[in-house]
């Protein structure tokens, strides 16, 4: 009878041992393959392509073209294919900055936007920015725009985030951090070496306690079309969950490996009566 129950208590430890390490599995691959979205901006002379990729297809993608001056369009795009496009005339528009912004639904792991210049009704601006993770990469994100480029991601659970980029430009360049709600985390200055930047961020503190995207910014000048941005995933002031698959795997071998050794000494783990 003891060694039933023991048995029984033996099956029950290795099955919850290797539950735990099962939703682990799952929750990691929710963060670290979440798919995402992109936006690119390709202009020529007073048009516009507006096109991007998205891994929802429960949602139209909401097109908003705005500057200082307020919202001059609005256009609502079908997902089809896991993308979506638009043309958009700027021949109506005014000399200055513009901002195309896409989202899809509340989260903002679907709000992306990017800068275009116009002139004399014309835009020749191309920029491009993207938030899409890989089921495999350890990078979080990649964004990149005309003349500067940005990367930024880290390693799995680490407080770190390792940011690098190019710039065809001599002068400094700004970053800035931005929380979910929002609220600026940080906000400091690199210059640039051999067309090349890059810099560490740490995660820690009170600022990283909100979990969700953070968007880090990159800005070199005045020019619209030298500014970009990449988002990192925050949990618990880490890139990514750090109670990952490794860590389950090692508590499960521990736990097998205490059955195995109890086994071997006949001690119960059940009190005998």
């Amino acid at each position: 009878m003891n060694s039933r129950r023991y048995t029984m208590t033996s099956l029950s430890i290795v099955f919850l041992a290797l539950t735990i390490m099962s939703v682990s599995a799952i929750g990691q691959n929710a963060y670290a393959a979440g798919g995402g979205m992109s936006l690119s901006a390709d202009c020529s002379g007073s048009s516009c392509d507006v096109s991007g990729t998205t891994d929802r297809n429960d949602q139209d993608v909401t097109v908003v073209v705005s500057s200082s001056n307020g919202i001059h369009i609005v256009d609502q795009l079908s997902v089809s294919g896991d993308s979506f496009s638009t043309t958009i005339n700027v021949s109506n528009l005014d000399d200055g900055a513009y901002k195309i912004a896409a989202n899809q639904g509340a989260s903002s792991k679907y709000s992306l936007n990017v800068s275009v210049d116009v002139s004399g009704g014309s835009s020749d601006s191309s920029a491009t920015v993207s938030n899409q993770i890989g089921a495999a990469a350890e990078e979080a994100t990649a964004a990149a725009a005309s003349g500067l480029t940005l990367s930024a991601g880290g390693v799995e659970g680490s407080t770190t985030i390792d940011v690098s980029g190019t710039t065809d430009r001599n002068g400094d360049i700004t970053l800035k951090v931005t929380a979910p709600n929002g609220n600026v985390v940080s906000v400091s200055q690199i210059s640039p070496s051999g067309g090349s930047f890059m810099t560490t961020i740490e995660t820690g503190g009170a600022l990283w306690s909100q979990d969700g995207m953070y968007t880090i910014s990159a800005y070199q000048g005045a020019a619209s079309t030298h500014q970009t941005s990449a988002d990192v995933e925050i949990i618990d002031g880490h890139v990514i969950p750090e109670f990952g698959v490794i860590a389950a795997m090692i508590l499960a071998v521990a736990i097998v490996s205490i059955i195995v050794v109890t086994a071997k000494t006949r001690l119960s783990i059940v009190p005998r009566y």
